[in-house]
Parts: C-alpha cells; sequence; structure tokens
C-alpha cells in the first residue's frame, strides 16, 4: 500500500499541527485522532459528508487534543469587540488556533467573498494596530486581513456546527508524553462507536448516517445529481473522505491491525475513484461506486472489533 502524501483540506489537523510545534505527531495521525474517518453521513438529507453520524471538526479538535496528553483555553463567544481583546491578548503570549471561520469570507482567497465558503480553521500569530497575521493551511504562510474582514468570517454565521461566534483555542501545554502509536490504540474504541452509529450526538432532521446514509445518497445518483451536491462532492468531500480513509489504513497498520487497515485502504481506493465520474456528470457510475461503499463501513467495525478484542 503506497501511503498518500500531497495536497488536501485538513484545515483543523493542519493548524493543530501548527500550534503544537515539534512534537506533534503528522496532520494524518492528527486527522485520524478525531474520528472523521469512521463513518459517512447525509446532513439533513442532502448535504453528503465522508465523516461520522454526528461529528463535527470543533468536537473532533477537543478528542484529539485530549488523546494526545495536552490542554487548551477554549473560548467562544461575546462581541466582536471582546473576541477581538482576546485574540490580541491571547496571539502575544502564542499561536492561536482559530475556528470556526468562514472560509467565504477569508478575503485574502482568490474568489472571495463568496457563500459557498464552507468552515475553516486558522493559526493566527499576531494582531497589530489593524491587521491579523495568520498562518492559512490552505496555502497562505503569514496570511493577512484587516481585524474587521477577520472578526467578519470569524463570527462563522453560516457555519452550521458552530454553537457560538468566535471559537477559538490557546494555551496549549502538554500534561503528560503520549506517543503517536499510544493515542492511536486509545482512539479505537472511539472509532468503533461512530462506525457502529452514536445516538449521543445532535444532528438536523433528516440526517441519514452509514450505509443508509450512502445508500440515499446513491439512489439521489440514480436521478441524477443536482449541480450543487455533484460540485460539493467534487471539489471537497470526495478528496477529504478518500484521503482520511488512507490515513485511517496507514494507522491501522501501524497498530499491526492488518485486516482492518485493508478495508480502510479499499474503502478509501473507492471514494478516490468516485471523482472521475463526478466531474464527469456520470451520475449512474456514481451511484454504482457509492453502493459498493455502502457496506463498508459496517465491515470495518466489525473487522476492528474483531482484531482488538
Amino acid at each position: 500500500m503506497t501511503h498518500y502524501t500531497g495536497s488536501g483540506p485538513y484545515c483543523y489537523a493542519n493548524s493543530l499541527a501548527m500550534v503544537l510545534g515539534d512534537t506533534a505527531p503528522p496532520p494524518a495521525v492528527i486527522e485520524v485522532l478525531t474520528g472523521s474517518p469512521f463513518g459517512f453521513e447525509l446532513l439533513g438529507g442532502t448535504v453528503p459528508l465522508f465523516d461520522p453520524y454526528g461529528w463535527d471538526p470543533d468536537f473532533g479538535l477537543d478528542t484529539a487534543v485530549a488523546l494526545l496528553g495536552v490542554r487548551c483555553e477554549r473560548t467562544s463567544g461575546g462581541t466582536a469587540e471582546e473576541a477581538e481583546e482576546r485574540l490580541r491578548e491571547l496571539s502575544a503570549r502564542g499561536p492561536v488556533l482559530v475556528g470556526p471561520v468562514d472560509m467565504g469570507l477569508l478575503l485574502h482567497q482568490p474568489g472571495t467573498p463568496t457563500t459557498e465558503g464552507g468552515d475553516h480553521f486558522v493559526v493566527v500569530l499576531e494582531v497589530d494596530a489593524g491587521t491579523v497575521v495568520f498562518h492559512d493551511p490552505h496555502g497562505h504562510p503569514y496570511a493577512t486581513l484587516p481585524v474587521a474582514d477577520f472578526l467578519a468570517a470569524w463570527e462563522a454565521k453560516a457555519i452550521g456546527y458552530a454553537d457560538a461566534p468566535y471559537v477559538m483555542r490557546a494555551g496549549f501545554v502538554r500534561e503528560r508524553q503520549v506517543t503517536a502509536t499510544d493515542a492511536l490504540r486509545r482512539s479505537l474504541p472511539d472509532a468503533q462507536r461512530w462506525l457502529a452509529g452514536r445516538a449521543d450526538r445532535s444532528v438536523p432532521t433528516g440526517t441519514l448516517g452509514g450505509t443508509a446514509g450512502v445508500e440515499a445518497l446513491a439512489a439521489q445518483a440514480d436521478g441524477g445529481l443536482d449541480a450543487g451536491t455533484r460540485g460539493f462532492l467534487a471539489h471537497f468531500a470526495v478528496r477529504v473522505g478518500a484521503r482520511r480513509l488512507a490515513d485511517a489504513a496507514h494507522c491501522l497498520a501501524s497498530l499491526r491491525l492488518t485486516r482492518s487497515a485493508a478495508v480502510a485502504a479499499g474503502q478509501s481506493r473507492l471514494v478516490g475513484s468516485l471523482q472521475h465520474p463526478l466531474v464527469r456528470g456520470e451520475d449512474r457510475a456514481s451511484a454504482d461506486l457509492l453502493r459498493r461503499i455502502a457496506p463498508t463501513y459496517e465491515q470495518l467495525r466489525t473487522t476492528l472489533a474483531a482484531e482488538t478484542s
């Protein structure tokens, strides 16, 4: 198995790696620790995401931070002026992981503003008199924005899972030494819970998870995907989904869970194979691939349970 290395929408994993510095595991490991590879959800019955039912990046970040033996201060809410004051104070002490932010309002990126930006995470380095300086893991080191523009994106009005505006994490402190291998092993029970379908996480009405979600998306593809769904899959969901599963396969193999790694690698290959028919508008071919993907999440759950029992 040749492990993928390259670009991809791993904003929160890359951001956490940046703030942890030399002690951070690779972003691929961080991504797996968040739990993101272990499921599928059709959010509200319409938005396809190759992540578990009820999962979101904010929750996943907290999970990864704890598994790595690190603590930090998470703050949110208040007015724009209060958030700016907090950001100025905390960034003077060290890098601050900020997000979610509305990617469509990050005006240093070409093509903005747009209503189709989605959620994003960045690392703020400093705030001077009128400018925020930050590393944007979407290819923009030392990006800058006027404070007012940064705050507008950071308010995250369009981000459905954001329970409050102006979320940031700072003051990262390592409480105990944890190897990447140990953290991955401790994450396996959560991976199995995600794959089984958790009932303790709120989701929008109509959301379907796992096999049912993939099959529902396949049924939509049978009738022809609308342009928005096809574009979302081709520009984001398939790219990140295939990479997450490839990284999960690599991490599982590092734990000598060879059968589980093989299942995850097969999933990654199938998800990655969706890219061409989606771009070409071949929805029937996409539907066929989705039906091959649908049973693999339960297959991964049972294989992982057998290998770790």
